[in-house]
C-alpha cells in the first residue's frame, strides 16, 4: 500500500513535469507565431505606405505616361485537317510616369518606377494561309482582342524598389516604438499568450531606440526574428522579446488541474494515513485484549486455586471435625468468591458505562467525607504494606453533585493503584483546595511513577504499562477507564503527573453546588 501510495505521488510529479514542459513548448511555438506575423505585418505595412505614397505623386504629376513596347510574343498553330491558322500574340507596354525614385529619397536616383500593360490578340483564319499572308492585313474570321494590368511584374517592380529605398532609413522612420508594442500585443492576444512582455530592436547586434522601458536581454528566455529583409536577403535589423513573467504564466494554466490533483493526492494519503492508524489501532487492541485477557485468567486463577485448597482441606476428616478450621477455610472461599464478583462487576460497570446503561443518580455530598470513607477502604492494605496516607484538606466549599459510591470507588481506584505501585513503603498525600466554582482533589504517592506514553494513554480501557514481570502488579487495565467515565458523568476533569522512578500526581475537577 505504502509503494502504491508512492508510485501516485512520482506519477503526478511526473505527469506536472510533463505538462509544463509541453506548456512551455507550446509557449515558444505560439510566440514564434506571433513573431513571423508582426515580421510580415511590419513589412506590408512599410509596402502598403510605399505604394500609397507612389500613387499620390503619380497622380499629382497630371503627366501622360510614355509608352514603350517592352516585350512581344507571338504564337501560330496550322490545322491540317480543318485548314485553320491561330495566331496568338502578346504585348507588353511600359508606362513611365517620370517618377524617379528621388521623390522619396535623394540618396537614391537609380531606380524608376513604371506600370506594364499586357495587350493579348487572338486571330482565327479559315483558309489555309502563311506568316507572310498574315503581314498582308487580310481580316481574320475570328478575332478576340484581350487588356489588361500585369499586377504580378508591377507587384515585384515595386517590392525591389520600395525595399532598396526603405533600406537606406533609420528604423526610428519605419516602424515607432508605439505601433511595435501594439503589433505585438493584438498579436499575443489572439494567441492566448496574456503576460506581459518588453521588446527591443536590434541593429546589427546593438540596442537601437525602439524598445520597451523594462527590457533586459536574457540569452536563454529571448525570442528574435529578422525584420525589413533587403532584395539580397540579408536582415539589419532583429525584432527581440522577452516575457519577464513567464514561468508565473505557465503555472497558472496548470493551477487548476493541478490542485484538483493535489486534492485527490491528499485525500488518498488521508485515506491511507486512516487506513494504517486503523490497523495500528487494531493491533493495539489485539494486544491489550490479549493481556487483559492474560491478566483476568491470572486474577481468576488465584481464587480458584486457593478455593479448591479451602474445599479440600474441608473434606479432610481431621478438619472436617474441627468447626474452627472449617469456618476459617469457609470464610477464605467466600473472600475470594468476593473478589472474583468485584472483577466480573468492574467489567459489567465499564460496558453498561460505555453503551450508557449504567445508573448514576447524584446528591448533594462532601467531599471530604467521601475521600475518609475511601481511606477507609483500603486502609488495611496501606497498614500492610507499613505506608501512610496523609490528608491536606484545604478547601472551604466541599458541596458537590456525587454519587456516593461511584465516587467513593473513584478515589479508591486511584489510592490502590497508588499502593500496588509503590516499590517501597507508600507515601500518599491527598490535598483539597477551590478554585473559583471547583473543587481541586489532588493525590500524590511517591511510587513507580510512569512515561509520557503512558501518561496519554493511562485512562484508554484495556491499558497498562508494562513493567518486568507482566503479573508483579496484579490488575486488568479497567479501573482508571472506570474513573475517567466516572468523572465524566460528574462534568468533572482528570489528570496526571508523573515522572519515572519520582510517583505520580492525580488531579480531579469537580464543579461545587453555588
Amino acid at each position: 500500500m505504502s509503494l502504491s501510495l508512492i508510485g501516485i505521488i512520482l506519477v503526478q510529479v511526473y505527469w506536472f513535469d510533463t505538462s509544463f514542459k509541453n506548456n512551455e513548448e507550446q509557449f515558444k511555438f505560439h510566440v514564434k507565431q506571433v513573431l513571423g506575423n508582426v515580421a510580415e505585418k511590419l513589412q506590408e505595412q512599410e509596402k502598403y505606405a510605399f505604394f500609397e505614397k507612389y500613387n499620390q505623386l503619380k497622380d499629382s504629376t497630371g503627366k501622360v505616361p510614355q509608352k514603350s513596347d517592352f516585350l512581344e510574343f507571338r504564337y501560330y498553330q496550322r490545322d491540317s485537317r480543318t485548314n485553320e491558322t491561330i495566331i496568338y500574340s502578346n504585348s507588353i507596354i511600359s508606362e513611365d510616369f517620370d517618377i524617379s525614385s528621388t521623390f522619396f529619397d535623394k540618396k537614391n536616383d537609380s531606380a524608376r518606377l513604371k506600370n506594364f500593360t499586357s495587350n493579348r490578340k487572338t486571330e482565327v483564319y479559315k483558309n489555309n494561309i502563311d506568316n507572310s499572308s498574315v503581314r498582308s492585313n487580310i481580316t481574320p474570321d475570328v478575332k478576340i482582342e484581350k487588356s489588361g494590368k500585369l499586377d504580378i511584374l508591377e507587384s515585384a517592380q515595386f517590392e525591389i524598389s520600395y525595399k532598396d529605398i526603405e533600406s537606406l532609413k533609420l528604423i526610428q522612420d519605419r516602424v515607432s516604438k508605439e505601433m511595435l508594442n501594439s503589433l505585438l500585443k493584438n498579436e499575443l492576444n489572439e494567441y492566448g499568450v496574456k503576460t506581459p512582455f518588453e521588446f527591443n530592436v536590434y541593429s546589427n547586434g546593438l540596442a537601437t531606440k525602439i524598445k520597451s522601458e523594462r527590457f533586459k536581454y536574457d540569452k536563454d528566455e529571448t525570442y528574435s526574428i529578422p525584420i525589413f529583409i533587403d532584395n539580397d536577403g540579408n536582415n539589419k535589423y532583429q525584432l527581440l522579446i522577452t516575457f519577464p513573467q513567464k514561468k508565473k504564466f505557465l503555472f497558472s494554466e496548470l493551477v487548476g488541474i493541478t490542485l484538483l490533483s493535489i486534492i485527490f493526492t491528499l485525500i488518498i494519503i488521508i485515506a491511507y494515513t486512516s487506513a494504517l492508524n486503523q490497523l495500528i489501532k487494531q493491533r493495539l487492541i489485539s494486544e491489550i485484549k490479549t493481556d487483559f485477557i492474560n491478566n483476568m485468567t491470572h486474577e481468576f486463577k488465584t481464587p480458584i486455586a486457593t478455593i479448591n485448597l479451602a474445599l479440600d482441606a474441608i473434606k479432610n476428616p481431621k478438619i472436617i471435625d474441627d468447626k474452627e478450621k472449617v469456618l476459617k477455610y469457609l470464610q477464605m472461599i467466600k473472600d475470594e468468591n468476593k473478589r472474583m464478583h468485584a472483577q466480573v462487576e468492574n467489567v459489567l460497570r465499564i460496558s453498561k458505562l460505555e453503551k450508557k446503561e449504567l445508573d448514576i443518580s447524584k446528591e448533594n455530598n462532601n467531599i471530604h467525607e467521601i475521600i475518609e470513607e475511601a481511606i477507609e477502604h483500603v486502609n488495611l492494605i496501606i497498614e500492610d504494606r507499613n505506608g501512610t496516607i496523609t490528608t491536606h484538606f484545604n478547601a472551604n466549599r466541599t458541596t458537590a453533585l456525587l454519587n456516593d459510591v461511584h465516587f467513593t470507588n473513584v478515589i479508591v481506584n486511584i489510592l490502590d493503584n497508588a499502593i500496588k505501585y509503590s516499590p517501597e513503603n507508600p507515601v500518599i498525600d491527598i490535598y483539597t483546595e477551590n478554585i473559583n466554582d471547583f473543587v481541586i482533589v489532588r493525590i500524590k504517592d511517591n511510587g513507580a511513577g510512569m512515561s509520557k506514553t503512558a501518561q496519554k494513554r493511562i485512562f484508554e480501557k484495556f491499558y497498562r504499562e508494562h513493567t518486568g514481570d507482566l503479573h508483579n502488579v496484579k490488575g486488568h487495565g479497567l479501573g482508571l477507564a472506570y474513573v475517567k467515565r466516572i468523572i465524566e458523568d460528574h462534568n468533572g476533569q482528570i489528570f496526571v503527573e508523573s515522572e519515572k522512578g519520582k510517583g505520580s500526581t492525580f488531579i480531579i475537577k469537580v464543579p461545587l453546588i453555588n
